[in-house]
């Protein structure tokens, strides 16, 4: 890294030891392995935090897929596309149409007025009461 070899790290251990003297060194070497040690633990939290980071962008893309996928196929030109594949002259498609039977015509009012309260009958046509036969 800073292409430090042997000898020059000897000279650098030699000049520290003339200037703090033998009391101080090992007090120096111990407060330096504890800020190496913090360095490396910071540099390892942020290695993990941008691994974290990709792996949930990379969830989010795989989550996002699906969805696209879902998306396409809900769209009506697929569902048109997919028809045309299948049955391009219609032959199909009227052959499963059914044709709704001719309802017969009702008399206007005849459901209505049988539905009435007594109160709405004023609206409906009149109709007559059944004769009771006389005593």
């Amino acid at each position: 890294m800073f292409d430090l070899g042997w000898s020059e790290m000897g000279i650098v251990l030699l000049i520290a030891l003339l200037v703090l003297g033998p009391k101080e060194l090992p007090k120096l070497a111990r407060d330096l392995g504890r800020w190496v040690g913090k360095a490396r633990s910071l540099s390892r939290e942020f290695q993990r935090a941008l691994e974290d980071m990709a792996r949930e962008t990379e969830l989010d893309d795989m989550k996002k897929q699906p969805e696209e996928a879902n998306r396409e196929l809900k769209r009506p030109q697929i569902g048109k596309r997919v028809e045309q594949a299948i049955d391009p002259t219609g032959e199909l498609k009227s052959s499963f149409e059914v044709d709704e039977p001719a309802r017969p015509a009702e008399k206007p009012g005849a459901v209505e007025a049988a539905d009435a309260r007594p109160d709405d009958r004023r609206d409906a046509p009149s109709v007559p009461e059944p004769a009771s036969p006389e005593r």
